[in-house]
Formats: structure tokens, sequence, C-alpha cells
């Protein structure tokens, strides 16, 4: 890569250790540049010895980073990143801004390499969850038992957020070590139990290590119980669920509209299916809309995003989506042509039915678009007088078609 290019922009990943544990090729870099960007504390990192212009990101950073960019063009610009910058880092930001022939990066191990290393723990099957920007519900859908996690912590106060979190969730028994200033000379470690965290808040640059030990099973496939959803009777049961996500086949990176989401559960779990799976939830009850949103932080997928309004009005302005689910509102004017006209070539429609009128709708579709038109009848065992036997729901007629 030519890195003379007056386009480019370096980005040099720094740990606590700073100037004295960068190679030679970042120190060149910063050496060379005329002008740096990185927050007040990396930027102090530097030494005097580094003569470029200092300039501190502002806050917000996102709105202002193309115009603060663009407002150096022509000089040797460089950016400092804390650790590796491809990893939840600035990096993949500016890649996404400038494009990757316009970005170089330098790396730095990262602050879950370090902890890794430290704790003896193997990177690859350690789940790394990043609280920098993100809501803390996130963590939910990482826990199971003997799970081990790293968590990325936004400033001081993460730890203590994190202990209430798992207590909340039935793991006040986690092991949570904080591991502060990782590869400096203030580096430090605390350690205790979720339930009887009581350390001060502490150095914000930090990585939580937790050991979730015993504690409540989710299941990372499509089923949850019924009960782990908070709904007024709008649930698509467990069974049909699972055979309904199913026919709807997330892959990763994939955005569902979630028509007449009712209690969210299609959205939800499409979304804890992969965590770059996206989902927007569609209901037009207040009420129930509500519900999704709490539903969705519950399970650890806040990032759902709730549309309150009626389909197909509703649907206008939306990204284009890979997949439609249409629980509800099948039989008003214009839903189901909506849908199917907002798909890409090679999008999915899956439609759910359980009323003959709706069925009709699913029928007719199916009569001119073809695709798969499936009934399932589920029966549960429940008690009759002294003894058991079956009853049954309400069977479920399913119609999926690709375009």
């Amino acid at each position: 890569m030519q890195t003379d290019n007056p386009d480019l922009v370096t980005v040099v990943g720094v740990g606590a250790g700073g100037w004295a544990d960068l190679g030679r090729t970042p120190q060149e870099a910063l050496l060379a540049a005329q002008v740096i960007f990185g927050s007040d504390r990396q930027l102090d990192l530097l030494p005097a010895e580094v003569a470029a212009e200092r300039v501190a990101w502002p806050s917000p950073l996102l709105p202002a980073l193309p115009d603060l960019l663009e407002a150096h063009a022509g000089r040797r610009r460089a950016v400092l990143a804390s650790g590796d910058p491809m990893f939840h880092g600035i990096g993949a930001t500016l890649v996404r801004l400038l494009g990757a022939a316009r970005v170089r990066a330098l790396p730095h191990p990262s602050s879950a390499s370090l902890a890794a290393a430290r704790l003896g723990w193997p990177l690859a099957t350690t789940e790394v969850v990043s609280l920098v920007t993100a809501d803390p519900a996130v963590l939910r859908r990482a826990l199971n038992p003997g799970r081990r996690l790293l968590v990325l912590a936004r400033d001081a106060g993460t730890p203590a957020l994190v202990a209430s979190l798992l207590t909340g969730c039935g793991y006040g028994e986690a092991t949570v070590t904080v591991l502060e200033q990782l590869g400096g000379p203030a580096e430090r470690v605390v350690a205790g139990t979720a339930a009887s965290w009581e350390h001060p808040p502490g150095d914000p640059l930090a990585v939580l290590a937790v050991e979730c030990g015993d504690g409540p099973r989710v299941a990372v496939v499509p089923g949850l119980q019924d009960d782990a959803y908070e709904n007024d009777g709008q649930l698509t049961k467990r069974e049909i669920r699972a055979v309904t996500l199913a026919a709807l086949a997330p892959v990763p990176g994939a955005l569902l509209w979630d028509v007449g989401a009712g209690s969210g559960s299609i959205g939800i779990e499409w979304m804890r299916s992969h965590p770059s799976c996206r989902a927007i939830a569609i209901e037009s009850h207040s009420a129930r809309a509500a519900s999704i949103r709490r539903n969705a932080s519950a399970l650890g997928v806040p990032g759902l995003r709730v549309v309150e309004g009626a389909a197909p009005a509703a649907l206008a302005g939306l990204p284009t989506p890979d997949t439609v689910f249409v629980g509800g509102g099948l039989t008003r004017d214009g839903v189901l042509d909506a849908c199917l006209a907002a798909l890409p070539p090679g999008g999915r429609l899956v439609a759910n039915a359980v009323t003959l009128e709706t069925e009709a709708v699913l029928a007719a579709a199916y009569g001119k678009l073809g695709g798969d038109l499936t009934r399932v009848a589920v029966n549960r065992a429940s008690p009759v007088g002294g003894f058991t036997g079956w009853r049954p729901m309400m069977p479920v007629t399913i119609w999926s078609v690709t375009r």
C-alpha cells in the first residue's frame, strides 16, 4: 500500500503502555504525520518529538467525523485508536466512511487479547461483548451456565452496572474480574462476585472478565419457552415459532420485517440467531409495542427497532428487508402486496394464518405465486380429571415464498 497517498488516513493502535510499546512502523507513521486525531488521553501518550498538530475528538464524534477529516484534507493524517483499530474501534468506522483503500491500520494487541493472555483464556472460544456504545442489555443474550465472557467497558461505572445486570438475570454468583489499563504501568486487577460487588469505580479503560457459573439456561435455537415473553395472548407459540423461524431461514446480517409483531417473538428470535441479524417490528397497538421493547431488552436484543403503526402505511420509508414475516393484518387491503413489493429479488416472505379469512388470503397467494403452503397442528398434554389427555391448539397455515 502506498503510504504517500495524500488521501490516506493512517490509524495507529496504541496500548496503555503508550509510545514505548509501539513498534518502529507505527512510531514512524506518527512522526511523519502532520495532524493526529485522538482522544485527550491518547494524545497525551505522545512524546514531544511528535511534532504534528494534535486534534482531540469532539463529542459526539460520528456526526462530526466527515467534516473534521475533510478540514485537514491534503495533509498527512493519523488517527490514534485503543489497541486494535479494527476490533470494535475507530478503524472500522473510518473504513465504512472512506473505504478500505484510503485507510491504513497499524494494530496493537486488542484489550481482549491482552485480557485473555492475563487470564489464560482461549480467545477463540470466549465471547467478546462491547458495551462501549451498546445498550448493556445486549449482555443478556450471551448469558448461559459455564460461559466465559469478555466485556469491553464504556466507563468507570460499567463494572457495577454489569454486576447488577448479572444478579438480576440470576447470575449473582458469577465471578467478575476487572482488568484496568492492561499493558500499562498502572495496570490493576480487581475481582468479586456479581451479587456482592462493592468495588468503587476505577479506571474507565477496562475489560471485564465474566465467568457465569450456574444460572438460568436460555436456548440459543428458536422456540424459547412461551413464558419468556410478556404478552397479552398475541404470541406465536413456541412450536409454531420454531417452524416459522426455520421457514424464515435467518442468515447473518439480514434484515427482517416482522409485520403485526404482537409480542415481538419472531423478530427477537431472528436477532438472537446471530449478533449481526437485524429486525424491525411493526405493531399498531401501542401497549404491545411497549411490550415488544421490554421483551427485546430482557432477551438481549435491545437493538430491535419498533415501528408503531398499521401496515401497509407504516412500511413506507423503512429500509429494504431481506425477509418479511407477516403475523397479523393479512386481511387488511394492500398489506401482503406491499410486503411482497418491498422485497428485493431473492427476498423471502413467510406469513402465518389461523382464521379461515386469512387462510383464504394465503391460498390465493399460493395459487398465484407458488411457494410452499404448510398446515401445522400441535397438541399439548394437559390434565383431564385425574388423567392426562391431548388438548389441540389452533392449527396454523404457513405460506413461504421466495421472489
